[in-house]
């Protein structure tokens, strides 16, 4: 059976050239990176070439740059650590309806720890605007946290526009208000710079850049405060406590030099096939929506409803076929309700429901697309002659063609 990988959105594919240059960390370079001996330094010296690619990926300075387990641990760092440390200043945070769970949590969590959470809307092109940020801005705001890119409908946020605000608004007084932007799913896809969007702080996981799970990144502005989440060590300028993972870190590395110097062309490659499959499917399938503005978009990405099915139902039969796609963000699968992101931009819960993500990556071909262009037609008629509403649409469409026309006088 062929078998085709479209959900690069959810984890990608470790580059070869990243795993031999972890390799040698898994075997004779094995030293602690806080021992002070030769093995220690080695180790060292490893994890701050690393720190310099990863930080160079976003334009960063090095020591802006916190190694940590990955996306959702640093969005728990920004998030809880600019609440917990402004909280004299102010207990407001502003957000987004269609943040990432890791984002969404932390807010929830907080809420019921008795900060205020206004969650902005995106509208049915699923991007926030920023006339609504405004709005909702308060003395006692102290953390703004949007989104770079969406991980479900792949739409890119005005975080740069927000950022302007958010500068604009501390220059006049405003000391402890700070700008967080979940980068996980935009960096080494679209060109991501701290002081073009500037942000205070930006999270990053490596396993979304063709490396290992299990790491990731916070850039953390000179002069910014947080309370740290992880203590017990003086690791990481004190921000996170624990071992470093330096094998792990090495390849993060390297796989951030890699999507920073073939970034063009890796963008270039998947949105010659994202757009190829998104023709094919307007030509050849019928009820199908197109969820998320279709210019401001991560260049990979594409989610799609089809009308009277059930994306888990279209999931399992193109997994049976081969294909690996997925219904919404991999850290929601289970979820009985319907997704939350494409609820936000004015859907219903059939729509919600039946929606589907396709992310292409580097390695995907012209023959991975046109092998799904031939599965997934088949396979959404398959399902809708199984559904009932599908059946009744039918039937009152094909009324609708039989009525007479009644000549005007």
């Amino acid at each position: 059976m062929r078998r085709v990988y479209l959900d690069h959105s959810a984890t990608t594919p470790v580059d070869p050239r990243v795993v031999e240059a972890m390799l040698p960390y898994l075997t004779e370079i094995y030293g602690n990176a806080s021992s002070v001996h030769h093995f220690g330094q080695e180790a060292r010296a490893a994890v701050d070439r690393a720190r310099h690619e990863v930080a160079a990926l976003i334009g960063a300075r090095p020591n802006e740059t916190v190694f940590l387990s990955g996306g959702t641990e640093a969005n728990n760092l920004a998030i809880r650590g600019i609440a917990e440390a402004a909280e004299q200043h102010g207990r407001h945070i502003i957000t987004s309806q269609i943040e990432h769970s890791a984002v969404r949590g932390v807010c929830d969590a907080l809420e019921k720890r008795g900060w205020e959470v206004t969650r902005l809307p995106v509208y049915d092109d699923g991007i926030v605007r920023v006339e609504d940020v405004i709005e909702a801005l308060r003395d006692d705001t102290v953390l703004v946290t949007v989104m770079l890119a969406n991980n479900e409908i792949g739409t890119i946020q005005p975080v740069a526009e927000i950022g302007r605000l958010v500068r604009e608004r501390r220059a006049a007084g405003h000391r402890h208000l700070w700008l967080h932007t979940d980068a996980v799913q935009a960096a080494g896809r679209i060109p991501v710079g701290v002081e073009a969007l500037g942000c205070d702080l930006l999270s990053l996981s490596a396993h979304k850049l063709y490396a290992p799970k299990g790491v990731g990144a916070l850039y953390v502005r000179r002069g910014v405060r947080l309370v740290t989440q992880n203590v017990g060590g003086h690791q990481e300028r004190e921000r996170r406590a624990g071992t470093e993972s330096v094998a792990s870190i090495v390849a993060f590395g390297v796989a951030a030099e890699l999507a920073r110097t073939e970034l063009d062309a890796r963008a270039e490659h998947v949105r010659r096939l994202r757009d190829r499959f998104e023709r094919g499917v307007a030509q050849s399938i019928e009820d199908v929506v197109f969820n998320g503005d279709a210019a401001r978009r991560l260049p990979h990405l594409s989610n799609i409803s089809f009308r009277y099915i059930e994306g888990e139902g279209l999931l399992i039969n193109l997994d049976l076929q081969g294909i690996a796609v997925s219904t919404g963000s991999a850290c929601s699968s289970g979820s009985l309700e319907p997704s939350p992101v494409i609820r936000a931009l004015g859907r219903n819960d059939e729509l919600a429901r039946g929606s589907i993500r396709f992310s292409f990556g580097k390695d995907n071909t012209e023959e991975d697309v046109d092998y799904m262009l031939e599965v997934l037609p088949r396979a959404v008629e398959n399902l809708r002659r199984l559904s009932p509403l599908y059946q009744r649409a039918q039937a009152e469409r094909a009324a609708c063609e039989t009525q007479p026309v009644v000549a005007g006088n």
